[in-house]
């Protein structure tokens, strides 16, 4: 079961597939790979973070020329893959390091009690084969709130959730809900602020439950990135890049400094991944990952 993308993910991926490589260039995206010093890039990493990109952000390229390119790169998986595409991960010795498939999509989530049904049997079936094939973190979303107010939404979501940890617990199964802003991308979507998401985690008090705080939703609507970081990453478990605004490459285009961002989580203890989910417009888009990587090495 394939993650469930909203209009504004849809629609993103055919316009990057129609203004980007041609199926002939793909097969061979290797010669795109920069390699000026003669060192293979891969090699260049300093090893302080693991690397990963979501896989919706270059979907223009087959699952086997993604693996390809992050084993190229040097990255440590493939984020939002869900278990049809696992064994073509392991084939390329790549983890999958966000795993979808349980959710509904991005705005039934866990703040409607109506949709707990459908919920709990999803992620009690999906939990175990996470375990079964070495991966640790599954994808949750709150959902939109659809008139409901924040402690409601907070409540509903504690009373799903709890439902379902114990499971996550045997298994050594992290449930990671994502925060997304509400203002420019996911109008109505309830976990747009890390106070929002931090709450719900001390009241589910488990370390089967954490955050993926995506750096770009958080820049739209909190702003504050690297003090909200560095007081909340013990809720914590994953990140993901873009450029703000845009949602396109992190480099000097955009807003956000991104080498003292990494800093920052670095200097809380991080041992995660931090995956990029931007949407590359520059011409050379394997170019365009490489780059973020390198931004983010630090």
């Amino acid at each position: 079961m394939k993650m469930a993308l909203n209009h504004d993910r849809r629609k993103a991926i055919k316009n990057l597939i129609a203004g980007t490589l041609t199926a002939s260039a793909a097969g061979s995206l290797m010669s795109f790979m920069p390699e000026k010093s003669g060192v293979p890039f891969k090699e260049k990493l300093k090893g302080n973070i693991n690397h990963s990109v979501c896989r919706w952000c270059y979907n223009f390229l087959s699952i086997d020329e993604l693996c390809n390119l992050a084993n190229e790169i040097g990255l440590k998986g493939i984020d939002l893959v869900g278990p049809a595409d696992w064994p073509v991960l392991k084939k390329y010795g790549l983890e999958s390091t966000m795993c979808n498939g349980a959710e509904i999509n991005l705005v039934d989530g866990w703040n409607n009690k109506k949709n707990h049904a459908q919920l709990i049997k999803n992620y009690s079936a999906m939990i175990p084969l996470v375990a079964k094939a070495g991966y640790k973190n599954l994808i949750c979303f709150s959902g939109n709130r659809n008139g409901m107010d924040d402690e409601t939404g907070m409540e509903n979501c504690r009373v799903g959730l709890q439902q379902i940890l114990p499971l996550a617990l045997k298994n050594n199964v992290v449930i990671v809900m994502e925060l997304l802003n509400s203002k420019i991308d996911h109008p109505d979507y309830q976990a747009d602020h890390t106070k929002w998401g931090v709450d719900l985690a001390k009241k589910l008090d488990s370390e089967n439950f954490k955050l993926l705080y995506d750096i770009y939703h958080m820049q739209i609507d909190e702003g504050d990135v690297i003090r909200t970081i560095r007081e909340n990453s013990k809720y914590i478990a994953h990140y993901h890049t873009a450029g703000v605004p845009g949602r396109h490459e992190i480099d000097e285009t955009q807003e956000l400094n991104y080498p003292a961002i990494m800093k920052a989580i670095l200097a809380t203890g991080f041992k995660g991944t931090v995956a990029q989910e931007f949407i590359p417009v520059n011409e050379n888009k394997i170019e365009s990952l490489e780059k973020a990587v390198a931004i983010c090495d630090v």
